[in-house]
């Protein structure tokens, strides 16, 4: 390649980067890496409005690290929760997550 083409080639890769929100990715896919949570994610996308004692048993987990898991995803906005006197009820949001675990061959119920 000359000069020119070897620009070109440069200019089209660093314009790549402008495409994408790659802090923002890094942060979804750090989050997605860790096989708790994601189990997690999998349960909550089959089984919408869970309550934390039933997520910890499906998971054969305490409810107090299930809840701490829990307590991260909501954070960063991919769960939500209901209060319901003292049940708390807990379901997927983000419809990226949704889409991604699709993509990993997750199905409804």
């Amino acid at each position: 390649m000359d000069q020119l083409e070897n620009q070109v080639q440069v200019e089209r890769a660093a314009s790549a980067l402008a495409d994408v929100d790659t802090a923002g990715w890094a942060r979804r896919f750090d989050l997605l890496s860790d096989a708790h949570r994601l189990e997690i994610l999998l349960c909550l996308h089959r089984a919408p409005g869970i309550c934390v004692g039933d997520l910890a048993a499906a998971l054969g987990r305490s409810e107090n690290a299930v809840s701490q898991a829990l307590r991260v995803l909501r954070d960063q906005g991919w769960v939500s929760s209901v209060r319901v006197g003292r049940m708390v009820s807990y379901r997927l949001e983000d419809e990226v997550v949704h889409d991604l675990l699709h993509w990993l061959g997750a199905r409804h119920g």
